[in-house]
């Protein structure tokens, strides 16, 4: 029996967000030099992107944003085995930004930001990433700043907004 389309569709909605309440069950069953594309695949999904490595290689993008705090990067070596597992939203990875890299270079380390603004009296775009903070009940973000006139970085920052 086929489900209607609009049943299918509510499921799917609510399997993807579940997926990150997963992330704690499946990554640690990801292991380096073992786990197969199509294993990665099986336990998380789809991925919310492909990135193109130089040597032909892949590494597929998980991003829990806007609600999620965290973006894993899975990379694969030519046996289409896992190489690599990376959470990059963290302050190692904060420190691989440079102005000017392009919005694809930024999109490479940090994956599908939260959000995207454009402030045109500052000449600027925005990118900001919810992350984790040092206080729990703070949402915290890290923003990446580009100039709207030339499309590169300019800076970055972070925002803190206290919950009330």
């Amino acid at each position: 029996m086929k489900l209607p389309a609009w049943i299918a569709a509510a499921l799917s909605a609510f399997a993807a967000t579940l997926l990150p309440a997963c992330d704690i069950v499946n990554l640690p069953e990801i292991k380096p030099g073992i786990t197969t594309q199509a294993e990665v695949r099986s336990r998380m999904g789809e991925p919310g992107f492909i990135h193109w490595n130089d040597d032909g290689t892949a590494t597929w993008e998980y991003s829990r944003q806007p609600a999620g705090r965290h973006c894993y990067m899975i990379s694969f070596d030519r046996q289409e085995i896992v190489s690599r597992l990376d959470q990059v939203l963290n302050e190692a990875s904060y420190g691989l930004l440079r102005p000017g890299m392009s919005k694809d270079e930024v999109r490479r380390l940090y994956g599908q930001p939260a959000r995207k603004r454009v402030f045109d009296n500052l000449r600027e775009e925005i990118w900001e990433w919810h992350i984790e903070g040092e206080m729990p009940f703070d949402e915290t973000y890290f923003m990446v700043h580009f100039d709207t006139g030339h499309g590169a970085v300019k800076k970055s920052s972070k925002r803190i907004e206290p919950k009330a």
